[in-house]
């Protein structure tokens, strides 16, 4: 409470002068978590330029301030905006105006999206994504016989949910030059009887994306704005954009900068040679909204499509340890690459393997420097005493809660019964590093914040599976939670300084819910709702 009482002195002298402060706005009779180092409660503050002024009670900001517009929140809770710290929002974007396969219950099911969505659009290239053998009763790969027999003209990528297997037809496969003889390393391209079942795994895929047609420019557009008013929506102030490249960023800029675009996007640039060799070589690049310093890389695939990197074979596929999908040479040039640049380097690992690597070549390459703050994405599954790497300050662990209660089905038949003790394994990741960064992965997993909040906390489904949450002695506390959504996310991007709590001083960026989600019981976490979200103090 300690800052909190100064900031009520500051109102003392300010009423002894009888002089109130002209503000743009005043928040009052709200329910505030401010997420302050004390985790300190509020009940109003002002807003002057986009800012946080001061915080305090009703009564102090009244008497200390004035404002043409006064926001009575009438009891309702409200917090820092949401920060989604992995997400794919230009991703989220695109896919909308692709073949929503998210939900899928079979290949059948699968296949009629795709025919209803092809009567419809009639589109030279078929592309879809979101559809989950592991949700379906036969949870074998599908070929593409019947992609085959329906579009023997059109070709036909549709995309596994995690984004690292896909479906092809003949004709997609034909187009990116792909036979029953091609090698590509860091994935797999899936034969049977010595013919193409049409399924790629993690690199192979890139063969096919690189034909796929570019979308114009309106389109790109349309793809960043619809993300936007989906997003808001929820309550997302920031979004960290796992993987983009230069065109689409300075797209962001431009947009930001004539005020259509309000999202602030912490944007990773995708681990490609333009990228590098543009973004590293110009140093790092900041406005209020957009942040460039850091690239992304992949170590391996997926647990689902088993191409995550395991120390031991796959508990479910005898002698078969998935991939990396970067040569551990060319991992270690690039960390040091990225090093010397000053950029903070974010890893996709998966499986123990993986992680291990990472954190070696993290702490290696980190060695007798501070403050670096380098990322490892997703830190799903650590064995032996691999958690101690996360001891060290320069690395932060960035992890998704839903990918647990998504996983938690078919994880112990990946990676056996001791494995998976160390997977999803969140408590533990903040007891070794003192901070998590938590998003989604959207669109690999739902949109929603409050589906995050929900599987950090209670470990469950939303039918209240298992009964006593999922591995419950890795779920999170309410306020770690909540700090991991705000204040850890934005420490995670350089950004603490300035967003991630209600302070004086910091972006006026906040949300009124209509439910106090720290108090209501868990199961309705799920069903918050976002009555209005502010970015630098304006309702979106």
């Amino acid at each position: 409470m300690k800052k909190l009482i100064i900031v009520a002195a500051i109102f003392t002298l300010l009423s002894c002068n009888n002089n109130k402060i002209e503000v743009d706005s005043i928040v009052i009779n709200a329910n505030v978590y401010t997420v302050d180092s004390d985790f300190a409660k509020a009940e109003a503050f002002a807003i002057k330029d986009g800012k946080f002024q001061a915080i305090g009670s009703t009564s102090e900001i009244q008497k200390s301030f004035s404002a043409k517009e006064i926001i009575d929140a009438k009891g309702e809770t409200v917090v820092p905006g949401l920060i989604d710290a992995h997400c794919h929002f230009y991703g989220l974007g695109l896919n909308k105006q692709t073949v929503n396969l998210v939900g899928t219950t079979s290949f059948d099911d699968v296949m009629k999206r795709v025919i209803a969505f092809q009567e419809k659009k009639n589109t030279s290239f078929i592309i879809g994504r979101g559809w989950d053998q592991n949700d379906w009763e036969d949870k074998t790969y599908p070929d593409k016989m019947l992609l085959d027999k329906l579009y023997p003209d059109t070709p036909v990528a549709i995309t596994r949910i995690d984004g690292h297997a896909m479906l092809c037809n003949q004709m997609a496969l034909d187009m990116a030059n792909i036979t029953a003889k091609s090698k590509v390393e860091g994935g797999e391209i899936k034969i049977k009887d010595g013919k193409l079942t049409g399924i790629l795994i993690d690199n192979p895929m890139e063969l096919v994306e690189a034909i796929f047609p570019k979308p114009t420019r309106k389109q790109q557009i349309n793809a960043l704005l619809d993300a936007q008013e989906f997003c808001t929506n929820l309550g997302l102030t920031t979004v960290s954009d796992a993987g983009l490249d230069k065109q689409v960023i300075e797209l962001i800029d431009s947009l930001q900068k004539a005020n259509t675009l309000h999202m602030r996007v912490y944007a990773m640039i995708s681990n490609k040679k333009d990228n590098l060799d543009y973004y590293l070589n110009k140093g790092k690049f900041k406005t209020e909204r957009l942040n460039v310093q850091s690239v992304k890389v992949y170590a391996d695939g997926a647990l689902g499509s088993r191409g995550a990197a395991l120390k031991e074979s796959y508990s479910d596929e005898h002698n078969h340890f998935g991939a990396m999908v970067i040569g551990t040479d060319d991992y270690r040039a690039l960390a040091q690459r990225i090093d010397k640049a000053g950029y903070q380097m974010n890893t996709h690992a998966i499986g123990d393997s993986a992680n291990r690597f990472v954190l070696q070549t993290y702490e290696k390459t980190l060695m007798n420097q501070k403050n670096r703050r380098w990322r490892v994405e997703h830190a799903q599954v650590i064995t032996d005493n691999d958690f101690n790497y996360f001891e060290n300050e320069n690395i932060i662990p960035s992890i998704q809660p839903t990918h647990a209660t998504s996983d938690m089905y078919w994880a112990k038949d990946r990676v056996g019964e001791t494995r998976v003790k160390g997977a999803y394994a969140y408590k533990t990741l903040l007891e070794k590093s003192g901070k998590v960064a938590l998003g989604t992965d959207f669109p690999v997993e739902q949109v929603s914040p409050f589906l995050t909040f929900y599987a950090a906390v209670a470990r469950k489904d939303l039918k209240g599976y298992p009964e006593n949450g999922f591995q419950k002695e890795n779920g999170l506390t309410r306020e770690e939670t909540l700090k991991g959504m705000t204040i850890w996310a934005a420490y995670s991007n350089f950004e603490d300084h300035e967003k991630g709590s209600i302070e004086a001083g910091k972006f006026a960026d906040f949300i009124i819910l209509n439910q106090d989600i720290m108090e209501i019981p868990e199961e309705k976490i799920p069903l918050t709702k976002v009555k209005l979200t502010y970015i630098n103090g304006v309702a979106q």
